[in-house]
């Protein structure tokens, strides 16, 4: 079973269609209690970082979150759910302090001429870890969708999977042990957004 933390995020139903369709079992979990016997963790997320921060945490979600992937549990964040994973944000004057499971701060796009904020549509996918088992069967350069105006800027180049070009070229998802997340999103990226997800599944069925 994937638990697929709800806390009111205005994409889970995409993200849960997405996963169904690829053969997963998803329950939606709004507890710390309900993610107990999960095999992975997928935390979505559309719209502010402090948004996100702060429905976790009133759920309790934040802390039960944070302990899952400490444990190296298989978990895959998806934009702002990837974005919540660092120290802190750029947005809105952001107070809120996120995961802090790596270190690095999620920031905005600099203006780049004929380039508009946010980045909504496609755009592709350089890969720099081959072996990431996320990738398994999609091309370098794969196209995927985007929205977004902020991205986060890791201080361990070593957590990138894959980087993306729009004005600054930036980490657009990141890879360590059982844990993946993505700036770009899955459940919208058509084929090789269900191939993704699919990999994902097959690889936390693997871990159990």
């Amino acid at each position: 079973m994937i638990a697929l933390l709800d806390y009111d995020s205005g994409n889970i139903r995409s993200v849960e269609k997405a996963l169904r369709k690829v053969g997963a079992d998803v329950e939606r979990v709004r507890t710390p209690a309900a993610m107990q016997n999960a095999e992975a963790v997928v935390l979505p997320g559309v719209g502010a970082f402090d948004d996100c921060i702060g429905a976790l945490q009133r759920q309790e979600l934040l802390a039960a979150t944070r302990e899952w992937i400490l444990a190296d549990r298989p978990f895959l964040g998806i934009c702002v759910g990837y974005q919540a994973l660092f120290e802190r944000s750029e947005e809105f004057n952001s107070c809120a302090a996120g995961l802090a499971v790596f270190g690095g701060r999620v920031v905005r796009f600099h203006k780049s001429p004929g380039l508009k904020i946010p980045q909504i549509g496609w755009n592709q996918v350089r890969i720099t870890q081959p072996d990431c088992p996320l990738y398994r069967g999609i091309p370098d350069g794969a196209y995927f969708y985007f929205v977004h105006s902020f991205y986060p800027a890791p201080t361990d180049e070593s957590l990138v999977a894959t980087r993306t070009d729009y004005g600054d070229d930036f980490a657009s998802s990141i890879w360590r042990g059982n844990l993946f997340a993505t700036q770009f999103h899955p459940e919208k990226s058509q084929e090789n957004g269900l191939r993704l997800l699919r990999n994902f599944v097959e690889f936390s069925a693997s871990r159990g």
